[in-house]
């Protein structure tokens, strides 16, 4: 006789996410680990008199969601009531951005520092209209003459300023800006108030340093997002010194040491896989083995809660910034390739392929921030160069974003047993942007889903929040449909994959990403009980639907954490 179920399923779709995307009908939950999956009668023993039985009603139960590259600690950061909301729909105009500064220069103490973060240069109505238009100090000077400002874009790759903001940093039309960044100037030589990629560190380096309490608050506002989207696992995908002056600083080592407050306080709500973040976007590979070998780093009190798995590396830029590694030419005659710091391109893939090599042969799992084509063949190839070096079985070693990946890149990463990063909201929100830049046949291929798998390649999803807001479930829709946010125009149907695939990249699959395949991910006997439940059937519902979809229960290791059929 089976011991009786905390919580027992049933009269719904559990995709159990299994190897063959078994659909059954109940399932039983005994403390925190799944005990029987099946039909009504596979559960009935398991009813006792304290069992909660959750009708399903028709709805869906799946594995908690895992969002396997999400900055936690910077999500909620660049969150109210910390930050400014300034992302697509919150403001459509440089004049929308400029009154929420106006608003928020009244209620703040002259002097204080107003941040935030969000804005999207293709969604500001005066840049769409203007293509030569871009945001200025002098937008903010007028509202905030008495308040530094620093506004950082969606792709946390740009960061919009005011003159008191320049001021406070320093810079002006004698500055050289730190390798690897842009001081946009205008004709005269006078910074515009656009600080690109690394020349961001101007004004971040002399931002207030968070607190260990704000610190706190951010992570506890991410994780009460979080248990509403049926998100139960998630990677912070670099932590660590080089974060210091990323995203505010929420990118910093202390950052590691709040998770290990919250989970020892028992309001760790998810679970946390960590990369530490030695050096920021741009490094030596001699600093960056420096500052790896020097990190001390102790084990986790409970690793399936909190673990620190890997190291995070940057191999360039982002889109839509013309930053990203290409073999062709942006249009318009951008750059194709990325140099840093002055390196020539060759010295680029040396520097990148030393610090694969160390990370590798220091025993850590690595991720590669790398977008287009030339850079992901590089990453891949110092991937493979590594493991041939020191070798060593199931490294798991992955790319990040892997925007362009070429088919021989991804015939490599299968071989070897690697994965790819991919980010589905990312995709809907950048797809007609990118059409400017790369070209349609370019901007349709990007994030090929369809072509990954078919390779082999283990691909996992992620919304890279605060860049894009957590929601799968406008993930699994972008995957089926291919469709932008912006018009709503397909952009590579060719790469569009089923529902069953879709689901996988952001449970099982994002498992393997966390060497946790083996006890999360699926809803299999033995599995832990991490849990979400849709108030509708995914499984019939139009793509352009799933969105919409409630959550209405999430479980993490058998304790529900949220639940709205019982308010």
């Amino acid at each position: 006789m089976p011991a009786f179920a905390d919580l027992v399923f049933a009269n719904g779709s559990i995709l159990t996410v299994d190897s063959h995307f078994t659909v059954a009908s109940a399932l039983a939950v005994t403390d925190g680990t799944i005990t029987a999956v099946g039909d009504r009668d596979d559960v009935a023993a398991h009813i006792g008199p304290a069992t909660r039985v959750v009708d399903l009603k028709g709805g869906t139960l799946l594995p908690g969601i895992n969002d396997s590259h999400l900055h936690g600690c910077a999500f909620g950061v660049a969150s109210p009531p910390l930050a400014l909301d300034l992302g697509y729909p919150a403001v459509r105009s440089i004049a929308d951005v400029v009154e929420a500064v106006r608003e928020a220069a009244e209620r703040t103490p002259p002097g204080e520092w107003i941040f935030g973060i969000g804005w999207d240069s293709g969604y500001l109505a005066e840049c769409v209209a203007d293509s030569s238009r871009l945001p200025t100090r002098q937008d903010l000077d007028a509202v905030s003459p008495h308040h530094p400002v620093v506004l950082v874009d969606f792709s946390a790759h740009v960061s919009w300023v005011n003159s008191a903001a320049l001021d406070r940093a320093g810079v002006d039309r004698d500055t050289v800006a730190p390798p690897g960044g842009i001081i946009v100037t205008d004709a005269t030589g006078t910074p515009t108030g656009l600080l690109r990629e690394g020349a961001q560190e101007c004004a971040q380096r002399v931002l207030p340093a968070l607190t260990r309490e704000v610190r706190a608050m951010a992570i506890r506002s991410t994780l009460a997002k979080l248990r509403a989207l049926g998100i139960t696992s998630y990677t912070e995908p670099g932590l660590g010194p080089g974060g210091d002056s990323l995203m505010g600083g929420a990118l910093a080592q202390e950052s590691v040491d709040v998770y290990r407050q919250l989970l020892a306080d028992g309001e760790l709500t998810a679970r946390v896989s960590v990369l530490l973040l030695p050096t920021g976007m741009t490094s030596t590979a001699k600093e960056f083995a420096r500052v790896l070998d020097g990190i001390d780093m102790p084990p986790s009190n409970d690793p399936r809660r909190l673990n620190v798995i890997g190291v995070k590396i940057f191999a360039d830029g982002i889109p839509p910034n013309r930053t990203a590694w290409m073999h062709e030419a942006y249009l318009g005659g951008g750059c194709g390739s990325l140099c840093v710091g002055g390196e020539t391109d060759d010295e680029r893939v040396a520097q990148v392929r030393e610090m694969v090599r160390h990370a590798h042969a220091a025993g850590y799992q690595v991720g590669v921030h790398v977008t287009g084509d030339r850079g992901i063949d590089t990453v891949v190839d110092a991937l493979a160069a590594a493991t041939a070096e020191h070798p060593r079985a199931d490294a798991r070693h992955y790319v990040i974003h892997g925007d362009f990946l070429t088919a021989r890149s991804m015939k490599m990463l299968a071989e070897h047993g690697f994965g790819v990063n991919m980010n589905p909201t990312l995709k809907w929100t950048v797809a007609d942007l990118e059409e400017e830049f790369v070209g349609p046949e370019r901007a349709a291929y990007e994030w090929p889903y369809r072509a990954a798998i078919d390779a082999g390649v283990t691909v996992a999803s992620s919304s890279d929040a605060p860049v894009t807001f957590p929601d799968w479930r406008q993930g699994i829709a972008t995957m089926l449909l291919r469709e932008s946010k912006a018009s709503g125009r397909v952009s590579g149907a060719d790469q569009r994959i089923q529902l069953a695939e879709a689901v996988r990249t952001y449970t099982v699959s994002a498992a393997w990403q966390d060497f946790a395949d083996d006890w999360k991910g699926s809803l299999e006997v033995g599995k832990v009980a991490d849990l979400c439940v849709l108030g509708g059937d995914l499984l019939a519902a139009d793509p352009h639907d799933i969105p919409d979809l409630p959550v209405v229960l999430t479980v993490l290791g058998g304790d529900v954490v949220h639940d709205v059929l019982t308010c």
